[in-house]
Formats: C-alpha cells, structure tokens, sequence
C-alpha cells in the first residue's frame, strides 16, 4: 500500500511539472488589430502629451494627405495673430470671391460680407468651413492664399514638423499638400500647449451663426469620457482622418488616425486605441496590423470589429483607390512601432 501510495505522488508530482512547464512556454495568443483602413492609406500614432512620450505608432512618418486638418495650422497662425495684437475676435475678415467659391463645407456668403474672427475660429473647428479657411488665409496672407500657405508651411518647420507642405489653407485636394501622423501629433500638442486659453474651441460641437444653429460633425466629442477635442477631416484620397486629444484621471493623450474608410470605424478605431493606451503593458503588447479587405486569422482586440466586418450593422465603403506618390502597399506594419524606448516628439 505505501508503494501503490509513494508511486501515485511521483505521478502527480511528474504531471504537475508538466502542467506547469506547458504554461510557462506556451506562447501568448496573438492579438490582431483590426484597421478600418487600406495599408496605403493608413497612418496612426498615438502620444503622451504630458511627456512627448510615442505609445504607438504605424506608418506615423509616411506622407499622407491631410484634409481638413490643415485647418488646425490656419487656427494656428490665427491664434498667434490674436495673441500679437495684430487682431481681436471682434476683427472684421472680408469674405473674397475666391473664398466664397470654395466647395463645401461651407458657410456661405453673398459679396462684399465680412465674418468676426470670433465666429471664424468656431466656423473652422465646428463646420470646417472652407470658405472662412481661404479667407482668413487671405486676410493674414496680405490678400494672397498663396503667400499664406507659405507661412503656414514656414510654421510647421518651426515647430518640427518636418514632413509638412501646405498649399492652401483649408485642405481641398492638392497634390503638394502633404503631412505626417507624426507632424499632426506635434501640432495637436502645439495648439494646446501654446494657446491653452483658446483650446476650449476644439471642443465646441456647434455655434450660433446669424441667428441660426451651426452643428458639427466631430462625433467623438461627448462619445468617450474625456475626450475634448480637436478635428476632423476628409478628402477622397485621404480617406477620414482625426486628431483626438484625450484628458482625464492624470492622462493626456493626442491620437491621429488617417486614412479610415468610413468616420463611424475611424472612430471606433481611436476609441479602441485610446483604451489600448490607457492599459498595462501596452508598449510590449505589439499587435499584428490586419487591414481592411483582410481576413482576420486571430480574435480582434477587444472594441474593434474585424475587418471586412462593418461596425454596428453598417456597410463598408469600397476601399480608396491609389496610394501616395512613393507609399507602395505593404501587408506589415512600419519598422516604427513603437516601443518603450521611442524618441519623444517635440512639445513647443
């Protein structure tokens, strides 16, 4: 009986060990992250706007089309001519016939009307108004856009942001008008760390105009606790873009997401990415990138849909035709996935 006993213990002892060894070997399950975006188009980072710190980041210094996030360089400049003197928010900006042809978005204006530099900046943020852009570009242009639009590109060099060319100052399509993930992060931080007395714009969903109710199309305002800002943009070979800034319990975040093929699943994308960052071990839990039109080969990370698979019973658009001049289609992420040890971004 003690042998029948003493051989049982080895047994148990032996199984354990095996048990034991099987778990402390195996390897981790392999999180996908689902990306509502063609490889081509796609660019993503996500930033510690406390420290510069990057918690995540694919394809961040590719050369993507901005949209509408050019406006954010436009308040910009015109945040520094409030603070120079050089206007007020009561300041009258005359509506131009160029301005006032632009395609929408727009406010839309009759000849020889002027808009307050006030309702310029909500126009900008909440409406994305591209006919308030050029004119405000004219205005600090000296009546040139043009002139402008190299001004705007002299300030994002200054500020670091070396990827950046701008062509106009609201965003419609132009080939020589090009940006980063990266650079969108740093102006993203910029605006809030230079003009934080202006920075409540950003998260304004709509405004009075003539009497009228302006509503916006940032559907991430009021969608997640602490988001509070900053703006969209969209052009058919950009795709949808967003910068994000997240604030709350002690964490600031910036997220850029460009190049989405739907707002609805951009969106999902930035919500999952902000819970991703806000999450331990975030910098060693590296997840393989499955793109939109891919078939997913393991679970999704948790908030995202897998691709191909439209989010809250929406359909999929067809996804956008030609890459960037020089951004050839690639199935795997960028070599600058962020690690623990990634270069700070620039804070000015």
């Amino acid at each position: 009986m003690s042998r029948l006993l003493t051989l049982l213990q080895k047994l148990i002892a032996v199984f354990s060990l095996v048990l034991v060894t099987g778990c402390t070997t195996a390897a981790p399950p392999e999180s996908v992250l689902a990306v509502p975006a063609a490889p081509q188009k796609y660019a993503a980072i996500v930033v510690d706007a406390s420290t510069g710190k990057t918690l995540f980041e694919v394809n961040s210094t590719a050369q993507r089309y901005p949209a509408s996030l050019t406006k954010m360089m436009t308040l910009y400049m015109l945040f520094e001519a409030l603070e120079s003197g050089r206007v007020t928010k009561e300041t009258q900006i005359p509506v131009s016939d160029h301005a006032g042809s632009q395609p929408p978005t727009k406010l839309r204006f009759r000849r020889g009307e002027t808009i307050d530099v006030d309702s310029a900046i909500r126009a900008m943020v909440v409406k994305s108004a591209n006919d308030v852009a050029v004119a405000v570009g004219e205005y600090l242009g000296g009546g040139s856009e043009d002139q402008f639009a190299a001004m705007m590109t002299a300030k994002a060099h200054q500020l670091g942001m070396a990827s950046t060319s701008f062509r106009n100052a609201c965003g419609l399509p132009d080939g020589g008008q090009v940006t980063s993930a990266r650079d969108m992060a740093v102006l993203g931080i910029a605006l809030e760390h230079r003009f934080p007395q202006h920075f409540h714009y950003f998260s304004e969903s709509d405004f009075m105009f003539r009497g009228r109710l302006v509503r916006g199309h940032n559907d991430m305002l009021g969608r997640v606790r602490g988001v509070d800002g900053i703006k969209t943009g969209y052009i058919r070979a950009s795709g949808y873009n967003i910068v994000t800034s997240y604030n709350a319990d002690g964490r600031h975040l910036i997220v850029v997401v460009m190049g989405a093929q739907s707002a609805r699943q951009r969106n999902d994308h930035v919500e999952a990415l902000i819970q991703r960052s806000l999450g331990p071990m975030t910098a060693d839990a590296q997840p393989r990138l499955m793109y939109a039109g891919q078939q997913p080969a393991a679970s999704a990370l948790p908030g995202l849909a897998a691709p191909g698979v439209a989010a809250q019973g929406s359909s999929l658009p067809a996804a956008p035709a030609s890459p960037l001049p020089g951004q050839p289609a690639s199935d795997l992420p960028s070599a600058d996935l962020a690690s623990p040890t990634s270069p700070l971004l620039p804070v000015q």
